[in-house]
């Protein structure tokens, strides 16, 4: 996992892969204001977003989450959010198995768990590997969000490697 803000020009000196840094300059440079709710393509179903405003839930009703075949770039473009984290281990229980159409699996509970906070201009780069459970009102106080979340192919990736 990558926390950074689209803004910060120096991301730790972190040098990402072509596909990521697509994902990333898509959200610098979309005013995300301006477009409804949906999904916009990238580069088909290489790399696309998805934009959606919600409102926040108490951590009670989220559940932990991963995906195989895409990573995450969740990025809060408005409001803000706790996302809880956990590295994957076999010690975690499924509560929903994978659905492969949907590419998302679900977990009974993060072990051990993280959590930290999105707010305007925050993403989190989230690979398979990273149990998620994002939607997390703070202070169990809902608020509004509006969130985009690009998913970048997991193959796109490992092609950027070779």
């Amino acid at each position: 996992m990558i926390i950074g803000n689209i803004w910060d020009d120096d991301t730790a000196g972190i040098v990402f892969p072509p596909a990521m840094e697509r994902a990333l300059a898509y959200l610098k440079e979309t005013d995300f204001s301006k477009l409804k709710d949906g999904r916009y393509e990238i580069d088909g179903d290489h790399i696309y977003a998805t934009v959606s405003r919600y409102q926040t839930k108490p951590m009670k009703e989220c559940r932990p989450e991963s995906h195989r075949k895409y990573v995450d770039v969740q990025y809060v473009a408005e409001g803000q959010e706790f996302i809880g984290w956990c590295a994957f281990t076999p010690a975690l229980k499924e509560s929903v198995p994978y659905d492969e159409e949907k590419d998302i699996v679900f977990y009974e509970r993060l072990e051990p768990e993280s959590d930290f906070v999105l707010s305007d201009g925050c993403f989190a780069i989230l690979t398979p590997k990273d149990i998620h459970c994002p939607c997390i009102a703070i202070d169990e106080e809902p608020s509004r969000v509006l969130k985009v979340v690009v998913k970048v192919s997991v193959d796109l990736i490992e092609e950027d490697f070779q």
